[in-house]
């Protein structure tokens, strides 16, 4: 099969053809294993046509290839210009991906010598198609620690609170945190359980792994690497860039506008993540994250694509048209929500030119079913 991989790379005219879906999962591990051994610190870029066929594919490849490093990044689970926010679990996979696509792509984790293992990066065409925050971004927005080192306390605590974390008594779901005195338990988003850090004096003396229903201790830790909840934060310098732009694109602020008002007042507002470019001087996609990553894709790509750029213009052309028939009733008496005032899409979306240009490297679609009339060997 490595044969077939190199041929596949060396010549992309090559198709496979005629495999059920599931034997991909081993054509994509193989490929990143020649990816890795003979391009130098390539991953696979494998684009899926939803999100059932992502965690199928995720689950086939750690079964039949556990040495193969499985990045997944998920797309928001919600519609296009929704009025919801995307779930929290979802937001952590999300930020933890990116996470560590952006950490890979500084220079100084791209020295020669250090081990590479075989990588493959699965998204979806939703997530593919949307523009993310940028790396500095995402790299810069962490909080780490290690056992013997002292913390800043209410920097800490500053920043979980800026990123999306929410107080709580007890500590029992990704996203939360308590304090006690010197105890300080915290869920990371990405993490199975919650942990403990047990400070003495401003000295991290313990940090502890444990059990989020009988709260006992269920392991010792060295280090603790903590991500944002959030793809944006709401810090001064975040709010005021996005007063700034929010009037740049909308005109001078109504009396009543929810959105505005809370993210002046430095709060959370329940579907603020699609005006998400407000608060970033620079977005970026993720094929910004991956360059020169090996793309591959799913059988019928193209066609879902297409659906999706339709169903952005459709609930994009639905947010203008409520808009303007709001403003057109002078008259009508304040609802208790807001005109929706929706970004063009080229601010949260690729294009379809720009998508287009993307795929321009990609290998063969997976598993490419057998035309008409033909059978397999």
């Amino acid at each position: 099969m490595a044969d077939f991989s190199s041929l596949l790379i060396a010549d992309r005219r090559k198709t496979l053809a005629g495999v059920p879906e599931g034997f991909d999962a081993l054509i994509l591990a193989d490929l990143a294993r020649v990816a890795a051994s003979t391009l130098g610190r390539v991953p696979i870029l494998h684009i899926a046509r939803e999100d059932k066929r992502l965690s199928e594919l995720a689950d086939q490849i750690a079964f039949f290839a556990p040495d193969i490093d499985i990045v997944s990044v998920p797309a928001w689970d919600c519609l296009p210009y929704d009025r919801v926010s995307p779930h929290g679990a979802i937001m952590a996979r999300r930020m933890a991906a990116l996470s560590t696509l952006a950490r890979q792509s500084k220079p100084e984790a791209k020295k020669q010598g250090q081990p590479f293992p075989p990588q493959i990066v699965l998204t979806t065409i939703a997530a593919a198609t949307q523009r993310v925050p940028s790396r500095n971004f995402v790299s810069g927005k962490s909080f780490a620690a290690k056992v013997g080192q002292r913390i800043d306390t209410e920097a800490l605590i500053a920043f979980l609170s800026r990123s999306g974390y929410s107080r709580a008594s007890q500590v029992t779901e990704p996203g939360e945190f308590a304090q006690r005195g010197g105890l300080i338990d915290i869920f990371p988003a990405d993490a199975e359980q919650p942990v403990r850090l047990d400070l003495f004096g401003d000295e991290l003396d313990q940090l502890r792994a444990f059990d989020p229903l009988s709260q006992r201790t269920t392991g010792n830790l060295e280090s603790l690497d903590l991500r944002p909840l959030a793809e944006f934060s709401l810090e001064p310098d975040t709010i005021k860039r996005f007063r700034r732009a929010y009037v740049e694109n909308f005109g001078a602020v109504s009396e009543h506008d929810p959105l505005y008002e809370a993210i002046s007042e430095g709060r959370a507002y329940q579907g603020a993540e699609h005006w998400l470019p407000l608060f970033h001087d620079r977005m970026e996609t993720l094929f910004d994250y991956l360059p020169g990553a090996l793309l591959t894709l799913d059988h019928q790509v193209p066609e879902a694509a297409k659906r999706r750029f339709e169903a952005i213009r459709d609930y994009h052309q639905s947010r203008k048209e409520q808009a303007a028939s709001s403003a057109s009733i002078a008259s009508a008496p304040q609802s208790l929500s807001s005109p929706y005032k929706p970004l063009p899409p080229a601010k949260l979306y690729l294009a379809h030119d720009e998508w287009m240009i993307c795929l321009m490297n990609a290998l063969p679609a997976l598993p490419r079913p057998l035309p008409p009339k033909t059978v397999p060997i």
